[in-house]
């Protein structure tokens, strides 16, 4: 078990006890994929990557150092940041576990916003 207070998680996996606060970060929901499956918290579908962010990455890791840069510009908006700080008030209290839909665990928006989360944690 891991003492992390932010934790990635497919929503394709089963959810934990442990998990603490599961907020999806997806703009589009999971396919296959109920509520009552996931069992979330929130889902802040505007933390996910723009539509033409998403289309043009294509999971392809060889494009991934780019989609970091531009994604974390995206996370910068005032809305973005506002929604990402108060995740990070969450993490504070508690283990909060972001949920993200991509097959790939390694190269997915939730690595990102994870990356600004401990930023802004670091910071305390």
């Amino acid at each position: 078990m891991t003492t992390d207070p932010v934790r990635l998680q497919r929503a394709y996996d089963e959810p934990t006890p442990d998990d603490g606060y599961r907020v999806l970060v997806d703009r589009v929901w999971p396919r296959g994929r109920t509520r009552e499956h996931l069992r979330l918290d929130a889902w802040h579908r505007e933390l996910g990557p723009s539509t033409a962010l998403r289309r043009w990455f294509g999971h392809d890791p060889a494009r991934w150092d780019e989609f970091r840069r531009r994604y974390h510009a995206e996370l910068a908006t005032p809305a973005a940041a506002a929604q990402i700080d108060e995740l990070a008030e969450r993490a504070r209290h508690g283990r909060l576990t972001l949920v993200y839909g991509a097959r790939d665990t390694e190269h997915n928006q939730a690595r990102v916003i994870a990356e600004e989360l401990e930023r802004r944690l670091m910071l305390d």
